[in-house]
């Protein structure tokens, strides 16, 4: 399928389809098997959000199908365990790995810390799209790949979430990787990567942005290389074109849903302006040693424009960042590998990361 690669842009795409007078375009092609599971993971979404404001979480369950870690390898040799980070708060993370290096003289793995979607609310690390994505993460980007279970809204609101994916990174400054996995793989936390998609890359900017601002000893040992964020959450209380133009045409994300999600994350009372929220114009904070970004933006995806502007207010900062356009793309395709952009997409990560790499490994 078409992909398209942009590097220099700010509001200018978006002000260009503004004058198009909203046309709507026909749902996008998917396979019925794609089509199959979107519709399921929908009528659960729709279900499960309560009107005020609460998951019922037990209907959820029941269509959050959930994949246990596996110590033995699977066809392509990669292994899973979790791990405990703080039990009073049942922080955990799962932590994919390949059974060995497969030689002697092997140069150290990168690591990817992986923040799953889910509109701050629904899914796990245990979700089995989720855990299928990491296995193939870890498997095609020969990294070591550790999932952040975070704790979830609204039962955990703002600053929750980013809080858990700072204590993972000090928990791997500080106690580092499984003994299994450091004994199999040797690893470089000079080269850690913050991947995450919807939500997961609304956190993993807020992450990475309070990471590169520490200055303890564990945020000297884990080195941010970069962070990928994969159609990320942001937003405001302007509709942009894009929202208004999808909105019932791009599947996953509605303004409905969306607004629901800001809700139930941001503290009470507070609307979509919140600095967690809109992190796009020239008031965003960002740390001076923000690691370069990679930002991937779907055509069909309602939340096209803040990504945009995202991508934008980075380059209006000094940071480096590559926008990444799939205009076919729905919002999610990463997790179906039936969809063509989503291999054309684990080739640009790799891309990404293999530049991003400090000058020893160049």
């Amino acid at each position: 399928m078409a992909r398209t690669e942009t590097r220099e842009m700010g509001h200018e795409k978006e002000q260009e389809t503004a004058g198009d007078e909203l046309r709507r375009p026909e749902p996008p092609a998917l396979p019925w098997t794609v089509r199959l599971q979107l519709f399921a993971l929908v009528t659960a979404v729709d279900l499960v959000q309560r009107g005020d404001g609460t998951v019922n979480r037990f209907l959820f369950s029941l269509a959050d199908r959930q994949s246990a870690a596996a110590a033995r390898p699977d066809a392509h040799g990669v292994r899973s365990g979790d791990v405990t980070v703080d039990a009073a708060r049942g922080l955990w993370a799962r932590v994919f790995s390949p059974a060995s290096s497969g030689a002697v003289e092997s140069p150290p793995l990168p690591v990817v810390v992986y923040f799953h979607g889910g509109g701050f609310a629904l899914l796990t690390a245990a979700s089995s799209q989720y855990d299928a994505l990491c296995r193939r993460l870890c498997r095609e980007l020969r990294a070591v790949v550790v999932s952040v279970n975070y704790r979830l809204a609204p039962e955990h609101r703002y600053p929750a979430a980013y809080d858990d994916g700072m204590d993972v990174l000090r928990h791997l400054g500080t106690v580092g990787l499984p003994a299994d996995v450091a004994a199999a793989v040797p690893v470089d936390l000079t080269r850690c990567f913050l991947v995450g998609d919807s939500a997961g890359g609304n956190i993993a900017h807020h992450v990475a942005h309070r990471w590169a601002a520490a200055t303890t000893s564990s945020s000297r040992r884990v080195r941010l290389a970069g962070v990928v964020l994969l159609q990320p959450f942001f937003g405001g209380e302007e509709r942009t074109e894009a929202e208004l133009r999808l909105d019932g045409v791009g599947p996953v994300v509605s303004m409905a849903r969306a607004d629901w999600c800001w809700r139930a994350f941001l503290p009470e009372g507070a609307d979509r302006d919140h600095p967690a929220a809109h992190v796009t114009g020239e008031s965003a904070e960002l740390a001076e040693a923000f690691p370069p970004a990679m930002v991937v933006v779907g055509g069909y995806d309602t939340l096209q424009d803040w990504q945009r502007r995202y991508a934008g207010m980075l380059r209006r900062k000094g940071k480096a960042v590559q926008v990444v356009e799939y205009p076919a793309a729905i919002h999610s395709f990463y997790v179906f590998p039936e969809l063509a952009d989503s291999g054309e997409l684990i080739k640009e990560m790799k891309a990404f990361m293999e530049r991003n790499a400090p000058p020893k490994y160049c």
